[in-house]
């Protein structure tokens, strides 16, 4: 089914952009729009911007741009219907839709396919655990047994398997869907050798759906409740086109609120810890599903807070796993601590056990911070062995080096010596040499290609090469950064094109002056000139083309285009990268003119530089002609239309203020 334009419409008018972006990231208001870290490309710097005027979204890292639409789609990895359904469920859109052709019903979308079954199949283990005898004596029974109340099962969407071969499948496949997408989705298990007779993957065990961030169901954990030594405690989805266990946690999408709310993120092992801590009325909890932290994961929390406290059990093997993997965090520049509880407690027993408040009050008196809880752990295992104290600052030097932040590195150097009685400095020597150890390669690479082409003699002279440190450059520090695509030159008519094109997209239909439009004035000044960049050239022809119809094109038609480059420009234009501060204004009373406010004068500065710039190619094509002349009488009158562009270039730039060698 194709949902019908008028609804495609009421949905692009409903959904607020800031609104649909802040579900999935942490957005600071930063003057008229807002800001945050890019959820598409890693950073540590907010270089990612929506503006809520234009209802867009705009990275000045990675280029990412759109609509609240295209937001969705690519943050989610679905299809363009798929968000259109995802905006009208959030906005509460009744959604009117249209048949689609067998043709395309066949070029339907494979992953809202499988999105499509495993939702069935989470309603489906919800149905089986309320409504049949087995779901309730078994399933149920459990569920209230571990204390968690009717709200947070179904905030959850908790579910029970019957203990029966193929109960799920057999219905699925009445209602119509396929066993190869029941297959795809991780639901059905086909017999060895048979490509027809399958069984259920979660028969017999109640059922703890996993949410993406958008809260779709892309996979399932399962627990067994009978011994059952054949069988796994706890069976997980494989991995499908929508579900990759090192990208999500389990509870994001329940938790995600009031990580962003509070600031914080605890993080457990289980799926019982996240819903046991929940009940406590503990909402800010996602689960890592007991696999080792992955980097994908720590960026999705870091999409809401830098903060994040780890809860594990207090056992040997939790603190082995507490230690195990958390570099990875300190190097995406997050703010982590620890918690260990008490022997054969873990999140879940112990928050039933003391209960809320008491749970609450422990994690404030024994969070440590992962640096100082790592030097406390290695030195109590390390004893007065003074070889294992040695491996011990190795150790912790290494994790510190991992911190992208000088003055936090800085400030665990010295709790770090005075923890251990060494000196500061040493440890700073030593960070330093892992720093070089880790860069120095990829240092070299770049120095030896930026060396290739740098002239001889001239280290001789001081002259550092491009890709080489200087004495000024700072000694104990060598993160360096990421190496950037080499760019393509453009040239100067481009650059002015560009700008032409830009100001007729902004501020084509506005009035320079009662019934005179900054597109009829632009247009008129440069008739009989056509474009060299074919995108800019196409922009050109459609303000013509409209404007011969009496008609101005707005900025709307350029952020909603059809064709993604264009779109993709016009945001790109309209999006400010930076915003001037209002004290500016306020406080010091300094007026900074905006440029709608100048724009007639911005108008006729771009013409002009559009035309000095297209005088200067011809002064190029001169040149080349004047190489090639045959005869003296030729060189002359190359010559002769040399000087006058010449004299039309120097005039210009006298006009616009430019420097003339």
């Amino acid at each position: 089914m194709r949902i019908n334009p008028d609804t495609v419409e009421r949905i692009k008018q409903t959904a607020d952009i800031v609104e649909v972006v802040g579900d999935f990231v942490s957005l600071k208001k930063k003057g008229a729009n807002y800001s945050a870290c890019c959820p598409f490309h890693n950073e540590k710097t907010p270089s990612f911007n929506v503006n809520p005027a234009r209802q867009i979204y705009k990275c000045f890292g990675c280029g990412a741009a759109g609509d609240a639409i295209k937001f969705v789609m690519d943050v989610d990895g679905v299809g363009y219907g798929e968000a259109l359904r995802y905006l009208a469920n959030k906005y509460q859109i009744e959604i009117e839709e249209e048949e689609l052709t067998d043709e395309e019903t066949l070029r339907q979308n494979a992953r809202e396919s499988l999105y499509i079954i495993l939702n069935f199949a989470k309603n489906h283990y919800q149905h089986q655990l309320y409504n049949t005898e087995e779901g309730q004596a078994v399933g149920l029974s459990y569920f209230q047994e571990r204390g968690f109340s009717e709200g947070v099962r179904k905030k959850f969407e908790l579910g029970y398997s019957l203990d029966n071969w193929d109960a799920f499948t057999r219905e699925a496949l009445e209602k119509g869907y396929s066993a190869e997408v029941l297959e795809k989705a991780g639901l059905l298990i086909h017999k060895e050798g048979s490509k027809t007779a399958g069984y259920d993957r979660f028969r017999g065990r109640v059922i703890f759906p996993i949410h993406n961030v958008a809260g779709k169901t892309i996979a399932f954990g399962a627990r067994i409740l009978k011994t059952d030594k054949s069988q796994p405690k706890y069976l997980n989805s494989p991995e499908t086109e929508v579900y990759h266990k090192s990208d999500i946690l389990y509870g994001i999408f329940q938790a995600k609120n009031a990580i962003r709310q509070q600031e914080h993120c605890y993080l457990v092992e289980g799926y019982t810890d996240v819903i046991s801590l929940h009940q406590a009325g503990i909402e800010n909890v996602v689960a890592s599903s007991g696999t080792s932290l992955t980097v994908e994961q720590i960026r999705l929390i870091a999409r809401f807070t830098p903060n994040i406290t780890i809860l594990y059990d207090g056992d040997i093997a939790g603190i082995k796993a507490a230690l195990r993997g958390l570099d990875l965090v300190l190097e995406e520049g997050l703010n982590v601590n620890i918690v260990l509880f008490p022997d054969g407690d873990d999140p879940d027993s112990y928050v039933r056990k003391v209960g809320a408040e008491a749970f609450k009050n422990y994690i404030k008196v024994s969070a440590q911070d992962f640096i100082t809880f790592k030097t406390q752990t290695l030195l109590q295992d390390a004893g007065n062995d003074p070889f294992r104290l040695a491996a011990v600052i190795g150790e912790v030097v290494n994790s510190i080096v991992k911190i992208p932040d000088a003055i936090k590195r800085q400030v665990f150097f010295h709790r770090t010596a005075e923890m251990m009685k060494v000196d500061e400095q040493m440890l700073i020597s030593e960070g330093n040499k892992l720093l070089r150890k880790l860069h120095t390669p990829k240092q070299q690479e770049r120095n030896s290609r930026s060396n290739a082409s740098f002239p001889e003699g001239l280290a001789d002279l001081g002259v550092s090469s491009p890709g080489s440190f200087s004495e000024d450059g700072p000694p104990q520090d060598f993160f360096l950064q990421e190496e950037e695509e080499p760019q393509v030159q453009r040239s100067k008519v481009s650059y002015q094109e560009e700008a032409f094109i830009r100001l007729l997209v902004l501020h084509g239909a506005r009035e320079l002056e009662p019934n005179i439009t900054v597109c009829q004035y632009v247009l008129g000044e440069i008739e009989g000139i056509d474009f060299k960049d074919t995108v800019f050239n196409h922009l050109l022809t459609l303000f013509r083309e409209h404007y011969s119809r009496n008609t101005v094109l707005s900025t709307d038609y350029f952020l909603n285009h059809h064709e993604s480059q264009i779109r993709d420009l016009a945001i790109g234009w309209g999006t400010e990268k930076y915003e001037l501060s209002e004290l500016w204004k306020d406080k010091f009373e300094i007026f900074v003119p905006f440029e709608t406010d100048v724009l007639d004068r911005t108008a006729f500065i771009n013409i002009l530089r559009l035309k000095k710039a297209f005088i200067e190619e011809k002064m190029k094509a001169c040149q080349q002609q004047l190489l090639q002349a045959g005869t003296e009488e030729e060189e002359i009158a190359v010559m002769n239309e040399f000087m006058f562009y010449k004299g039309i270039s120097m005039a210009a730039a006298k006009e616009l203020g430019s420097v003339i060698g």
